[in-house]
């Protein structure tokens, strides 16, 4: 027969929180590495674009000199235009993709720290309990030792006041057997 166990394992708590955060923090990454290669996409498609634009505008060009360097002006602006678009539109997908990474960070220290604090309260909440535990035995166990110590001292005097009656009765009983060998 086998001894091995047909059930997986259960997960205790703090390994769940692992899992999570491991998860929040690999979808960021993921995330992050998607924007990136979109906004490289980007840049590089407008980037074929604009050499287009330029290739094309170099076969139209004209031959008088005022309108060649008119759409050469006009394409540089053009080209200079949509370099910039790009290179903006870069920017915001990598600071999109920043605040994204940041706040995912910031859910997973939010959930370390309650899990954190739910440790320290249930850690105290035992120390408390085990306390007041701890006081009520000795309480108990005080109370034990003052009714023992009473009893003893009661049943010890009992005994003193038996031995001092039963001393004087001795006593009474030898003097009156003197007093009655000495009359006799």
């Amino acid at each position: 027969m086998s001894t091995s166990k047909t059930q997986p394992e259960e997960k205790g708590f703090f390994e769940k929180i692992k899992e999570t955060i491991e998860e929040f923090w690999d979808g960021t990454k993921e995330t992050a590495e998607d924007v990136k290669e979109a906004a490289a996409d980007k840049v590089d498609d407008l980037k074929a674009k604009v050499v287009a634009k330029k290739t094309a505008t170099k076969r139209k060009a004209s031959p008088a000199k005022a309108i060649a360097s008119a759409t050469k002006t006009t394409i540089a602006k053009k080209a200079s235009a949509t370099t910039a678009a790009a290179k903006k539109e870069a920017g915001e997908i990598k600071e999109k993709a920043t605040e994204k990474a940041k706040e995912v960070t910031s859910k997973a220290k939010t959930a370390a720290a309650n899990v954190k604090k739910s440790a320290n309260d249930t850690a105290s909440k035992v120390a408390a309990k085990a306390k007041d535990v701890s006081d009520k035995a000795k309480k108990e166990a005080t109370a034990v030792k003052a009714k023992a110590t009473t009893k003893a001292k009661a049943a010890g005097d009992t005994a003193k006041k038996e031995t001092t009656a039963a001393k004087k009765s001795v006593a009474a009983k030898t003097t009156a057997t003197k007093r009655a060998s000495k009359s006799a």
